[in-house]
Formats: C-alpha cells, sequence, structure tokens
C-alpha cells in the first residue's frame, strides 16, 4: 500500500492511530455525559486514559520486540520494531486500573469510583473498537499485520513480509468487523443496556483466535504447541470476558443495594 511519510513525517498509519483516540475520548465524553456521570470523576478517567495510551504504547513496541526475537535472534528497540494490539490492549488496561483506583484511594470521592468504573468502561469501549478499526486501516497502509501469500481476487498487493505480494487482507477484514462490532457497542451504550466491555472482550477474542488462521508471521509458540501466542491470548481474552460478565453483574447488585441502604440510612437520621 503506502507506508510512506505523508504529513510532517508522520504515516498514513500514525495518522489514522491519532485520529482514532481522539475520537474514542470525544465518544467517551459523549457517552459519559449521558450516563450522567460526575463530571470529576470524567476528568480523572480521561487523565488515567490518557496515560494508559501513552504507557500501553510503549508496551505495544515492548511486546513487539519480544515477539521479533524469533525472526531478528535478538531483542531490540528501534524505528521500525513496530507495535502489537495485544501488547498496547494489556499494557493500557493495567496502566488505567492502577492509576483509576490506586490514586483513586486519595480522592475525597473515593467510595464513588468503584460504582462508577463499569459505566465508564461502558462509555469508553465503543470508542476502543472505532479506534482500533481505523488502526486496522493503518496496518493495510502500511502493509504490517498481513496475512498470507495468495492469488485469490480479494487479494491486495503491498509492502508485507515477503517483499511487494498479493496477501490476504486480514487487517482490512479486522478494520470491517471492528466497525460492526463499533456500531453494536454504541446501540447498547446508548441504551444503558450494560456489558459493553465483555462483549468487545468475547467477540474481539472470537475474531481473533479464528483470524489468526489467516496470518503468516512467525511469532513465537505457547505452551500449548498448536495454539500461536495471539490464539492463545485471544482464548484467555474470552476468559475474561466470561468473568467480567459475572462481576459486573455482582457488582451492579451491590452497589445497587448499597445504595438504597444509604439512602434508609439517611432518611432514619
Amino acid at each position: 500500500m503506502y507506508p510512506y511519510p505523508v504529513f510532517l513525517g508522520l504515516t498514513i498509519y500514525d495518522l489514522l492511530l491519532c485520529l482514532g483516540i481522539v475520537l474514542c475520548f470525544v465518544l467517551f465524553g459523549h457517552f459519559a455525559d449521558k450516563y450522567r456521570i460526575k463530571r470529576s470523576i470524567q476528568n480523572f478517567a480521561i487523565m488515567c486514559g490518557v496515560a494508559a495510551v501513552v504507557l500501553g504504547y510503549g508496551s505495544a513496541v515492548l511486546f513487539q520486540a519480544f515477539y521479533n526475537i524469533g525472526t531478528l535472534g535478538r531483542f531490540e528497540i528501534t524505528e521500525s520494531t513496530g507495535a502489537t494490539f495485544y501488547g498496547g490492549l494489556i499494557g493500557g488496561v493495567a496502566v488505567f486500573l492502577a492509576l483509576y483506583f490506586g490514586l483513586g484511594t486519595l480522592r475525597r470521592d473515593k467510595r464513588e469510583l468503584a460504582p462508577a468504573f463499569f459505566p465508564i468502561a461502558n462509555c469508553a469501549v465503543s470508542g476502543i473498537a472505532l479506534a482500533h478499526s481505523l488502526g486496522r486501516i493503518g496496518c493495510l497502509t502500511s502493509g504490517c499485520c498481513h496475512g498470507d501469500l495468495t492469488d485469490a481476487w480479494y487479494g491486495i498487493e503491498m509492502h508485507g513480509n515477503f517483499g511487494f505480494a498479493k496477501y490476504v487482507p486480514v487487517q482490512l477484514f479486522e478494520a470491517i468487523f471492528l466497525a460492526a462490532l463499533f456500531v453494536c457497542l454504541v446501540l447498547r451504550a446508548r441504551a444503558k443496556k450494560g456489558y459493553v466491555l465483555p462483549i468487545y472482550l468475547i467477540a474481539y477474542g472470537v475474531w481473533r483466535f479464528f483470524a489468526e488462521f489467516l496470518r503468516r508471521d512467525y511469532r513465537g509458540t505457547t505452551i500449548v504447541s498448536y495454539l500461536s501466542p495471539s490464539q492463545l491470548t485471544a482464548i484467555i481474552l474470552v476468559g475474561v470476558g466470561v468473568g467480567v460478565i459475572f462481576l459486573e453483574r455482582y457488582l451492579n447488585k451491590y452497589f445497587a443495594s448499597r445504595e438504597v441502604n444509604d439512602s434508609t440510612e439517611a432518611v432514619h437520621k
């Protein structure tokens, strides 16, 4: 495709990634207002989110550097190292949780942070899916994350791991899937139905597991010999998503009952 700088030294991939991040925060603010999340908590979540994006990108590059050991035979981080989505997701989530619940203990409204977590997640996830979709289009233009060589009609010529050739455009397929998932998540978030986060985790995990069969880039081995690292991570992602469903259901009931008890105590006082 076109993995060359187009504006101020930035490639199309860089520009699409930046656009996706901006739209993610815009969508979060839009839905957070609909969920009536306190402005102070919104601002705190955005601060945690910005830190998660910055440090998460570093995590994505770090994970990619470990992946590259299989092909380079050494660990190194350079301008051409690249980044992997799973590394960014894992690192970004870890940073967000550490800041949200860690720094949150220092806030006056700390009792309100835990009940607001899943509403915040429901507001943010649709934006993450959109940013992810745009990022995959960026991958298509950069010639990374492609599928196997092919002569099929749906193949696209691009600069890839095996030179300029015709590849299965897994990036494009994933961008379309994520765009459709984004629409579903937006509709659910607007209806305030909840469970937006686990739906994203499970849906993407299932997609990524099967999409890996179309890929052809060695990323190392796992404790399960017939699964690639991405497939094993996808299974874990689905398991986490299922666990989050039960956790969100339990906490929603718990905080609802606590709110009723607090209201009852206030009336008696």
